[in-house]
């Protein structure tokens, strides 16, 4: 390949080299007919001459580094240029794109890329790029595929999975308009459309985000489901706003003040899931805030320490058939409580701490859930409108994890390995692996009513998970998972499932691009 490349290269500079001096050679003006004489060259000939033969010497210079770069890229191991110049319209003399490798700032490649548009790959997304930067945008998205294997009286079959098939694109519209869109392909019992918002970027101090995204309720929550700890998510997230997506239709301000030291999100959304529409005049009011006393201090043990903490207030509907939070295991092994009409106000207290240092992390949650059943006991077999005791329930979680390879642990980032299992430049390393634990736990009642009719009979019930495991990330894009569950019911509240343990063995294979 590098002899071709030469050898192509060199012939064209002895064909167009020189060619082009001897065409600059007989610029002179011919002599008249029948005049023998040579006459010498005018001073305005010679200077005509000069200019020409200077020209030629940047033409061949120019063809010289043409040569040098095929050599370069054809030489096993050598660096493909990955940014490429897209051309936009031009006229028909105008000169072809220019291919552009990363970090090649030459005045002619710089003065060409101003025509076009910029495509390539940015470490961690492909993308197509105005040359102004004022248009970006990036396809994305994941692939989660799993196989769970149970062990308990009334679990569910062992089973492979495609937990997640993602694919969106993100990008900004000039420098203060960013965007996302977001569709799950796996997620046959819910809408197909997850993330769709525009965000205006006015200040990082202030920001302004509307359409469907997270409620940003949580620590654990919003940390994307590609970066989380386990395979998934632990038993806080049942309490959490608009289950199972977490998102909802809605409307943000937020932003970073001090430089990120505090952050802030004031939200409200309709509370009801994807694409749901509120039920009620009332639209579920969210706010968080999270600081982090040490970030600006770099020789800090604690500089990657943050707090943060978050309130949200809703109302339900019975008249639409609402019900309390879900009590299925995000695991799926089993449900611990059942669920009850809803009635009235919703009020959600989380609090929540992470520590991340050098390969350690930390993490920590609680979570509480009040679900009132106003004016529910017609609705509910009683008599009248008599208020119910309202359904409460909380839960926390605690684990950490630590690389064993010696890659840093981002707070809620990919790991990216020191020597990857397959290098894209060639090689193999061990890539990076991660030991992990997690305990958490749930609980939740609401009490037995007495009518003079009866009782109607009422919820009380907690489980509890052990979460031990390891995490392989072969390279920055790929990751293997596997997490051992003791899943312990041990006061479950649904018809047919007995205080037991259960043994859950979750894997899954992850890609993202």
């Amino acid at each position: 390949m590098r002899s071709l490349a030469t050898f192509l290269a060199l012939l064209l500079l002895a064909i167009v080299a020189p060619g082009s001096l001897a065409h600059a050679q007989d610029k002179r003006p011919a002599d008249k007919p029948g005049d023998s004489t040579p006459k010498g060259a005018t001073k305005e000939e010679v200077e005509q001459l000069r200019r020409e033969v200077a020209a030629q010497r940047e033409t061949i210079e120019a063809l010289k580094a043409m040569v040098q770069r095929l050599v370069e890229v054809s030489q096993p191991g050598a660096a493909v240029p990955r940014l490429v110049e897209v051309s936009a319209v031009q006229p028909a003399n105008a000169a072809d794109p220019i291919e552009i490798a990363q970090g090649d700032k030459t005045a002619g490649q710089k003065k060409a890329s101003d025509a076009g548009a910029l495509v390539g790959f940015n470490g961690e997304h492909f993308f197509l790029k105005s040359a102004d930067g004022n248009f970006l945008i990036q396809p994305y998205g994941y692939v989660q595929t799993d196989f769970r294997a149970y062990h308990g009286d009334g679990a569910p079959p062992n089973t492979f999975t495609l937990r997640r098939g993602r694919f969106g694109f993100q990008g900004n519209l000039g420098k203060h308009y960013e965007f996302a869109l977001l569709a799950d392909f796996a997620d046959t019992s819910s809408t197909l459309l997850r993330d769709f918002y525009i965000n205006v970027n006015y200040h990082p101090a202030f920001q302004f985000t509307f359409g469907q995204f997270k409620e940003p309720f949580a620590s654990e929550e919003l940390t994307g489901i590609t970066n989380i700890d386990g395979v998934e998510r632990s038993l806080t997230s049942l309490l959490y706003p608009s289950p199972t997506s977490f998102r909802s239709p809605g409307a943000m301000l937020h932003g970073d003040l001090m430089g990120g030291v505090v952050q802030y999100f004031a939200g409200a959304f309709n509370g009801k899931g994807t694409l749901g529409a509120n039920t009620t005049n009332e639209p579920e009011v969210v706010g968080r805030l999270k600081l982090y006393p040490w970030r600006k201090k770099k020789d800090s043990w604690f500089q990657g320490f943050a707090v943060g903490g978050s309130i949200a207030h809703g109302r339900t509907r019975a008249l639409s058939n609402e019900l309390s939070f879900n009590g299925a295991l995000p695991d799926a092994a089993f449900t611990f409580f059942p669920r009850f009409a809803i009635n009235g106000p919703v009020e959600r207290y989380e609090g929540d701490l992470t520590w991340v240092k050098g390969p350690w992390a930390v993490r920590g949650e609680y979570v509480q859930l009040n679900q009132f059943r106003r004016a529910l006991s017609s609705f509910a077999g009683g008599t009248g409108q008599t208020d119910l005791p309202g359904v409460v329930a909380k839960a926390f979680y605690g684990g950490a994890t630590y690389l064993l390879t010696g890659e840093k642990r981002p707070e809620n980032g990919a790991v990216r390995p020191k020597r990857p299992f397959f290098a894209p430049e060639g090689g193999h390393g061990p890539g990076a692996w991660e030991l992990k634990f997690r305990y958490s736990k749930i609980q939740a009642i609401t009490p037995d009513t007495p009518f003079s009719t009866g009782v109607l009979p009422g919820a009380n019930a907690h489980a509890e998970q052990f979460t031990s495991g390891v995490n392989w990330y072969p390279s920055y894009f790929v990751r293997y998972s596997v997490d051992f569950n003791v899943d312990r019911a041990r006061s479950p509240t649904v018809g047919g499932v007995l205080p037991q343990t259960f043994f859950v063995v979750l894997q899954r294979l992850q890609f993202r691009f």
